[in-house]
């Protein structure tokens, strides 16, 4: 018998007919996962354009909220505030996070490192709800009113625990020759660690420190208990400030529909906002 007709049939990708059925089907299964992966954002981003988009104009930007029912009016407050907000609770997170990061990578004998370890898996874990009770007692009650400060502090507690690990991860990607080269040229291990070590990684903290704030954006739970809304644009850090996931549950818990239709477009610009962080995240991490 021919040696040619006890070997297999091979196709122009080098895979016999049962292996290429085999990796057909592979294929086809690692397709429909990942479109059961993407179909949800797909669906959630179309209704949002679909319901919410006619509503995102002008005024929705630059106006406040019209009284109850009536149609019109803007979320230039809810926007500002969500800014405000943000913007604090990025400094804490970033102070907080990254000094814990530190500490985990560039002193791993140290005695109380498995103490900081378990509180920032344990902190990574308190859900969000209970996180803006606790702000609540420990900041609220004694300042005696809400305010976007209270409301940062929350956020900021969130982010941190993502941004310890996102730091502590990234460090350890620096070569330990650096640090040697930096100790040999007699500098102080803090020094090193400032102007060396963060320098190079640079890049991943700045993507760990999106992602955290694309996490904690849409929270809502911790703002009913610490910066509790206003209808007007406040910048005072020590006043109650509205925000865009306020504002869109209260909008979608509304009877009216002007009510649901602005929450729609609130929802819309949210998740429009958190896709482009996540985006510029991705960036920032390819471009170090």
């Amino acid at each position: 018998m021919a040696v040619s007709q006890l070997s297999p049939t091979f196709n122009k990708n080098g895979l016999s007919g049962g292996r290429k059925s085999k990796n057909a089907f592979m294929g086809f299964l690692i397709g429909l996962g990942t479109m059961l992966v993407v179909a949800p954002l797909i669906l959630i981003f179309g209704f949002l354009l679909l319901k919410g988009f006619g509503a995102l104009n002008l005024d929705f930007f630059l106006k406040t909220p019209a009284p109850e029912g009536e149609a019109g009016g803007g979320w230039a407050n809810a926007i500002s505030g969500s800014l405000l907000i943000l913007a604090m609770a990025a400094v804490l997170g970033v102070l907080v996070g990254v000094a814990g990061g530190i500490f985990l990578a560039e002193f791993p004998r140290h005695r109380l490192m498995p103490v900081i370890r378990m509180l920032s898996d344990v902190l990574s874990g308190i859900p969000a709800i209970v996180m803006g009770l606790v702000v609540y007692a420990l900041v609220v009650r004694p300042m005696g009113h809400f305010s976007a400060f209270a409301g940062s502090v929350a956020l900021g507690l969130l982010m941190v625990p993502i941004v310890v690990r996102t730091t502590e991860e990234v460090l350890k990607l620096v070569p330990l020759s650096v640090r040697e080269a930096g100790l040999a040229l007699g500098l102080p291990q803090w020094k090193v660690i400032l102007s060396i070590v963060l320098p190079a990684a640079s890049g991943g903290i700045i993507t760990g420190l999106m992602l955290a704030l694309s996490r904690v954006a849409g929270e809502a739970a911790p703002l009913l208990f610490t910066a509790f809304g206003s209808n007007l644009v406040n910048l005072n850090p020590l006043q109650p400030t509205s925000a865009l996931p306020l504002q869109i549950f209260i909008g979608a818990t509304s009877a009216y529909d002007e009510n649901q239709r602005l929450a729609q477009a609130g929802a819309l610009l949210l998740i429009t906002l958190i896709f482009v962080t996540s985006l510029l995240a991705r960036f920032a991490s390819r471009q170090k």
